[in-house]
């Protein structure tokens, strides 16, 4: 007896299909770019806002950037790879238990993964603390905070120019394109203290468990998403590196120099290794002894 063939339809799985969409929408982007950058509006258009905002310029990149530049790249790598850690893992690696102290009241136990996840978090706001710290106190915040409305119309110009595939003329040395302004300023100003309260606010650390405002349903459902924007940002960030002179990039955030040497390419090498050990090092065999440093680990 001859077999049926089984003509069901294939699934594909949630996230091909949303990058198979992406990728979609991207490239209609990128044809409506080519074809408005043929009409002499959009040229006048660019040749007034060329693309980078009056008053951001500060030359140089100071040793503490590039180091924290550094750390923050790892501790995003683990927040991700633990964040997701919670997500996906059936059974967590173990359950940790905060050492009692006289007066403290009854211990607090969460798994593995959840204090792995708020430790790595608690570290990056300290990098982050200390970043916008040193930003301020500097003078090299206007990099990244607009003082003039003229940065809207700059960035649009240089939306306009990566879409039309003609890349904008880069002083990353000197001043960040408005494009990058607003999308440094979003993810340091909007995205970062976003991850941190909601991330906060769903972890045993929270102080206060009846606010309204931010319960914990709408905490997880923000926080997530915001972890999306960040991987988003990240993809967005490497791909514009790498497609805008990669070698003097690297050297501009890891070098601290504004050349064609190897210095900061093999430093970005080197972060980009420990990062990768730092994801494939998420696991149980690691977290137990860690969380038995600071706590009690049980199985």
């Amino acid at each position: 007896m001859a077999q049926t063939l089984d003509r069901s339809p294939v699934a594909i799985p949630r996230p091909a299909r949303l990058a198979l969409a992406g990728a979609a929408g991207l490239g209609l982007l990128v044809v409506a770019g080519r074809l408005l950058w043929r009409l002499d509006a959009i040229q006048d258009f660019v040749a007034r806002y060329p693309g980078v905002a009056p008053g951001a310029e500060q030359v140089g990149t100071p040793g503490w950037v590039a180091v924290l530049h550094a750390a923050n790249l790892l501790l995003i790598t683990l927040a991700v790879r633990s964040g997701l850690a919670i997500r996906t893992s059936r059974r967590p690696a173990g359950h940790w238990t905060r050492r009692r102290r006289a007066g403290s009241g009854r211990p607090t136990t969460v798994t593995l993964e959840q204090w792995f996840h708020v430790s790595v978090d608690m570290a990056w706001l300290a990098v982050g603390a200390a970043y916008v710290l040193l930003l301020a106190t500097s003078g090299r915040w206007v990099r990244l905070v607009p003082t003039t409305w003229e940065v809207v119309p700059n960035a649009l110009s240089v939306a306009l120019q990566y879409l039309a595939l003609h890349w904008p003329q880069e002083h990353g040395w000197v001043a960040y394109n408005a494009l990058q302004m607003l999308g440094y300023a979003t993810v340091v100003l909007v995205l970062a203290p976003l991850a941190a309260v909601t991330g906060l606010r769903t972890s045993v650390l929270w102080p206060w468990p009846n606010v309204p405002v931010l319960t914990l349903d709408r905490a997880r459902a923000i926080h997530f998403p915001v972890m999306v924007a960040f991987v988003g940002f990240v993809v967005l960030h490497v791909s514009l590196v790498a497609g805008t002179g990669v070698v003097r990039n690297l050297n501009h955030m890891f070098g601290l120099r504004d050349d064609g040497s190897v210095v900061g390419p093999l430093v970005a090498l080197g972060v980009l290794a420990l990062a990768v050990l730092a994801w494939l090092a998420v696991r149980p065999t690691i977290l137990r002894p860690l969380g038995a440093l600071v706590g009690k680990v049980t199985r």
